[in-house]
């Protein structure tokens, strides 16, 4: 096997593996805090549903590109790569849509002025609207999807083709080729956008907490002030992981619209900085959020008496 073919798919793989095991690590742990105590924090919500979501990324794309590297293809039914292709477009969007609400909830959660109360996301009602709703827009706006999306042919592939690998996007010509490609880079652009403003409005509350935090000495508020801040911070690592790969992302795309026929090492190196907030976000949530990070220890606690127990 060629040792460049070894080496992307080495990567692909480790990325891929990496991903899929940090996501469920989150949602073993939060199923385990459910089950607990019959209870998630908004917070605990949307984190879970951003591991379910980045989850999906990595199975409706990072494992079809690791197998197509290694020469496993034609895997896939017609059908199956058009229901591939429609749920990364979905999952793909929800990353980024999930991550702009987590913003957004950080912030009203830290605001401290009344005005912010009216869109306080952390009545768990409104939070599942606007889960249920980020879903329903990403559907409706990724429903043309499977019409374009079929299994690679055996002839050479016209002009405005996507190569997935394990499936291809035919564009009928360059109009809905380039309008796509703008109106998915538009979408991703307002969610960005949401996060640069939330971002914007955490770093001037926490500028302002700390400003004052002489005339705030009491105990609890202190200690209350201190958990917030940390947790803003927190997703303000997240929103520039994101804001990092989302960059050089849309940089290889608008790379991509400029030309007709897309080379395989071009669309790779997309997929892999695409995929790579999918595969990294988790990690950073996992030693950040001390909840997961307990759940953790306690699970290797008792791991550990099982087996000292079986040994007696």
């Amino acid at each position: 096997m060629d040792l460049c073919v070894l080496i992307k798919g080495g990567l692909f793989f480790f990325q891929t593996s990496v991903g899929i095991i940090s996501n469920c690590i989150i949602l073993l742990s939060y199923t385990n805090i459910l089950w607990k105590r019959s209870k998630l924090l908004p917070v605990d919500v949307v984190l879970s549903h951003l591991a379910f979501v980045n989850l999906m990324v990595l199975l409706t794309r990072g494992v079809p590109q690791t197998m197509t590297v290694f020469g496993i293809n034609h895997v896939l039914s017609d059908v199956y790569c058009k229901v591939v292709v429609y749920i990364y477009r979905i999952v793909r969007a929800l990353s980024v849509c999930v991550t702009s609400l987590l913003s957004v909830l950080q912030a009203v959660t830290i605001a401290p002025n009344l005005k912010w109360s009216c869109v306080r996301l952390k009545d768990m009602k409104y939070l599942a609207l606007a889960l249920v709703s980020l879903w329903g827009l990403n559907m409706a706006v990724c429903i043309a999807a499977p019409f374009f999306s079929a299994l690679p042919r055996n002839i050479s592939a016209p002009q405005f083709t996507l190569n997935l690998g394990f499936c291809c996007v035919y564009f009928p010509d360059q109009m809905s080729y380039i309008f796509n490609g703008f109106a998915v880079s538009a979408r991703d652009f307002a969610f960005v956008s949401v996060m640069a403003f939330t971002s914007y409005f955490i770093l001037r509350t926490l500028y302002r907490h700390r400003q004052q935090v002489q005339s705030i000495r009491s105990h609890n508020g202190g200690r209350n002030m201190a958990a917030e801040s940390k947790a803003a911070q927190d997703v303000l690592r997240l929103v520039l992981l994101y804001v990092l790969f989302f960059g050089i992302d849309n940089i290889i795309w608008m790379y991509m619209l400029t030309v007709s026929q897309v080379s395989s090492t071009i669309t790779d190196m997309r997929v892999f900085f695409s995929s790579c907030y999918a595969s990294l976000s988790p990690i950073l949530i996992i030693f950040s959020n001390r909840k997961i990070k307990d759940g953790m220890k306690c699970a290797s606690r008792q791991k550990s008496v099982e087996i000292y127990l079986c040994q007696l």
